[in-house]
């Protein structure tokens, strides 16, 4: 009777300590998972590339998008005007925006308009930019809608940009040199999925998150691990 009682104590100590590992393992997942929102890539080099707020801003963050991209048109009503106001009008942060190629010839000729744009009216850029975003149709996204003519249709909505040379530029790839210098960018930050966020060299899991944003940029700036 002793016996049976001492092997069904055992049994429940076992199930019990087995328990408690799980348990334990579980909260250190969690954990790890909830301190680790971001993985170390390498520092971006902006120079060059179109940025918004002060050069010497203390943290820089980057995206990387693609004007083809529903989620980067998202992130640009969303998350972009809230970083904006809360960190790059303040000084704290400058943002800048690289091109990405995921949606081949659309990509490209959208990239070298863009390109064009800044080159030869950088106040006139960002607004072009938001606008060219908001030219993406609601549906069906693959459809093809970055055409030479949109985009100088959207263009003629600010008479800083010049059709002519904007129309020039796109035929003759006058931007392409710009444009390959973000795909080795892309390529060196190890970029997947558009949109993707980089903190002073940190790349979010999730671009969408502000909450993360917000604490890696406090991070950065506070000096704080």
């Amino acid at each position: 009777m002793n016996n049976k009682n001492n092997k069904s104590g055992m049994k429940f100590v076992v199930l019990l300590t087995t328990l408690v590992v799980v348990i334990l393992a579980a909260i250190v997942i969690l954990t790890n998972q909830q301190e680790t929102p971001a993985v170390e890539t390498a520092q971006i080099d902006v120079s060059g590339q179109p940025t918004l707020g002060e050069e010497e801003a203390p943290v820089t963050v980057v995206e990387f998008g693609d004007f083809k991209c529903p989620s980067c048109k998202a992130l640009g009503e969303t998350v972009y005007p809230q970083l904006v106001e809360d960190y790059v009008d303040t000084g704290d942060v400058k943002f800048s925006y690289i091109n990405v190629l995921f949606h081949g010839d659309e990509s490209t000729l959208a990239s070298l308009a863009a390109e064009s744009v800044y080159q030869q009216s950088p106040e006139a850029y960002w607004d072009f930019h938001k606008a060219l975003f908001a030219a993406q149709p609601e549906q069906n996204h693959d459809a093809a809608w970055v055409t030479p003519e949109k985009v100088l249709e959207v263009a003629a909505e600010f008479p800083s940009i010049d059709q002519g040379k904007l129309e020039s530029d796109m035929e003759q790839q006058t931007t392409m040199e710009e444009v390959e210098i973000d795909e080795a960018l892309v390529e060196e930050a190890g970029v997947a999925q558009t949109p993707t966020i980089v903190v002073n060299g940190k790349q979010l899991e999730d671009p969408f998150d502000y909450e993360a944003i917000k604490a890696l940029i406090d991070q950065e700036l506070t000096g704080e691990e």
